[in-house]
């Protein structure tokens, strides 16, 4: 039953067993023994010639249909995923950019640029000329400037490229790949998986790469930045992170996605003093707005609202009889959620018209409608408390306070402009390097149990955690976000961060803020006159288990950072695929992957990279 290190989450599992509601752990257990072709990634679906299988043993068959070897059937269903997950978070920066266009063309409901400054400087870092220019001009080209990325088809810089650090640059421009649109590396890397097209696997990793690439210094990054630029830079604020968050006595709703521009109108809308006033005559004594997921990193990031629990504690959210609504946009929506709402008082409520789930209710979110489509999902939500059924609630007591919001403009605050602070420590060895530890949870692990482990030991080692996605709301859960890590306390890097009065793991953001961390390890390089490989950094994800996770490792590799995998990729049908990507890549990027399912033992390798870059680095 365990399979969680969450007890909110083991509560509730023992409630969902009591009420005959399966949940993801269930499915998983009835889907084993997986089928291993599938995990091993020698199979392939692409023509109707097929499903076709490699045999990884050596017997027959070793050939497709067509001919195909394990070696392309691997690399190609790789660089599929690649592309999905590279267009999830590209798609996800597309529609902030139209918000953005929409804003200056004064056709956007309520939007407004919060932070002035922040678009200034964009608008010099991009070339944009802001002589005599108002905000609302300089806001429309920028907006025009982004916009062009996706639809771009011949090579040529990209608006933020001044980013990358020159060593890094020159190193992609030798290897052709450099990002060149948005929208062209996903359909490249989408025809290349066609029949009959690319059957090399380097050929075919190495367009991985570079639209890998694509999402995370391009969509990625235009996506944070322009969240940032509409609704403000993340600030350190406290909150609380869990499934204890819910209220009894409070109309629950809970925000699930990765959207902020839902998000940012709902809270709104929930603080109207009518809508308050509504809920008071329903019986509550408020209304409780709660994140899940990356929608609730980005709300709590710059709200402090408060976030009910991850990936895996989605459906335990529903069955803990006590949410008036679940509301989700896109990405990481499990489609269980329209059954299990069904057995409660719960409104399953979906605003994107790309994510329509059996058994939820369509209200479309738009430029167009974004209040009034906000105030009458909360207006449902609100008045469905009288529909809760007080006998079903069942809420843990598990909430625990967390520091979050550690943007890269907030850690200048603390280490300085350069980061000089952040460098010197690094140099002295007060800090001995910088792990980000992101990505998803997966029911094939411990439920938050790999990323907690993981993270002990590298504190345990003075090594500064950066953190996103659900990798972020594990840490908050387990109380490393929060200045007094007691275990930990005795080593320099905790000294450091009583000092600075700030946790020992940061919390950055959602998913598609990977890109900060990005950011930040560009400026160090530039600061050390170094590429981005040569720093003690590393990364990794634990319990990853999306195609994003997959586009974000390889664009992690791709800017010379290693990358710990700790649940299987599906290449290992292929020995030459398996090589090129956790040894051979590493003599041609500065970086490679390791799949290490143990999180001791991942860690150790961390640890272990850290340590020999340290030497090479700051040794005289």
């Amino acid at each position: 039953m365990k399979n969680t290190r969450c007890n909110a989450s083991l509560i509730m599992r023992k409630k969902a067993k009591k009420d005959e509601i399966p949940t993801v752990w269930d499915r998983y257990e009835e889907q084993t023994p997986q089928c291993s072709y599938g995990l091993l990634g020698v199979c392939c679906h692409i023509c109707n010639m097929g499903p076709c299988r490699i045999d990884p043993f050596g017997n027959a068959p070793q050939k497709g249909v067509c001919g195909a070897t394990a070696d392309s059937m691997v690399a190609r269903n790789f660089l599929a995923h690649i592309a999905t997950g590279a267009a999830a978070h590209s798609d996800h920066s597309r529609e902030i950019v139209l918000y953005l266009r929409k804003l200056c063309e004064n056709t956007a409901e309520n939007i407004r640029i919060a932070d002035k400054e922040k678009l200034r400087m964009i608008a010099e870092e991009t070339g944009i000329d802001q002589d005599g220019k108002t905000d609302q001009a300089i806001c429309f080209e920028l907006a025009q400037l982004f916009l062009r990325e996706f639809g771009k088809q011949l090579p040529g810089k990209y608006p933020l490229i001044s980013r990358v650090p020159k060593r890094r640059l020159e190193l992609w421009q030798k290897l052709n790949v450099v990002p060149r649109g948005i929208d062209r590396e996903i359909v490249d890397s989408m025809h290349r998986t066609h029949i009959g097209v690319d059957n090399d696997c380097i050929s075919i990793l190495t367009q991985g790469i570079r639209t890998a690439l694509a999402d995370g210094w391009v969509g990625s990054m235009i996506a944070t930045e322009m969240s940032d630029l509409m609704f403000g830079v993340p600030k350190p604020k406290e909150t609380q992170v869990n499934l204890g968050v819910l209220q009894s006595n409070m109309v629950n709703i809970i925000i699930h996605g990765h959207d902020p521009l839902m998000s940012e109108s709902l809270i709104r809308m929930s603080n109207e003093t009518s809508m308050l006033r509504r809920a008071q005559e329903n019986g509550a004594e408020g209304i409780n707005v709660c994140g899940m997921c990356c929608t609730g990193n980005e709300m709590l990031m710059r709200h402090g609202i408060k976030l009910a629990g991850n990936f895996l504690q989605q459906e335990l959210a529903i069955i803990t009889g006590a949410v008036e609504a679940m509301i989700v946009d896109i990405q990481c929506i499990m489609p269980s959620l329209g059954d299990i709402a069904k057995c409660y008082h719960t409104k399953f409520i979906t605003t994107s018209s790309k994510a329509n789930f059996p058994g939820a209710v369509a209200m479309e979110f738009n430029d167009r409608n974004a209040d009034e489509t906000a105030y009458n999902i909360v207006q449902a939500a609100v008045d469905n408390y009288r529909n809760r059924k007080m006998s079903a609630v069942c809420i843990p007591k598990e909430s625990m306070n967390a520091i979050v919001g550690f943007s890269g403009e907030a850690l200048r605050d603390f280490f300085g402009n350069g980061y000089e602070q952040l460098i010197e420590s690094l140099k002295t060895g007060q800090i001995k390097g910088i792990a980000a530890v992101v990505g998803c949870n997966n029911p094939k692990t411990e439920h938050d149990s790999n990323h907690i482990a993981i993270v002990r030991q590298l504190l345990d080692n003075d090594i500064l955690v950066v953190t996103t996605g659900c990798g972020a709301i594990a840490c908050a859960k387990s109380g490393l976000l929060t200045t007094n890590e007691g275990p930990h306390s005795h080593g320099t890097l905790s000294r450091l961060c009583n000092q600075l009065r700030i946790p020992p793991v940061l919390h950055m953001g959602s998913c598609v803020d990977n890109s900060r961390i990005l950011v930040i390890a560009a400026k160090l390089a530039n600061a050390l006159n170094c590429d981005i490989s040569d720093l003690p950094l590393a990364a990794t994800a634990p319990e990853w288990m999306s195609q994003k996770a997959i586009s974000i490792g390889t664009y992690t590799v791709g800017s010379g950072i290693f990358t710990v995998l700790g649940t299987v990729p599906r290449v290992l049908g292929s020995p030459s695929v398996k090589s090129i990507l956790t040894q051979d890549i590493e003599s041609i990027l500065g970086a490679r992957f390791a799949v290490e399912p143990d999180p001791i033992q991942a860690a150790s390798l961390i640890i272990s990279h850290i340590e020999n870059k340290r030497k090479t680095l700051f040794t005289p």
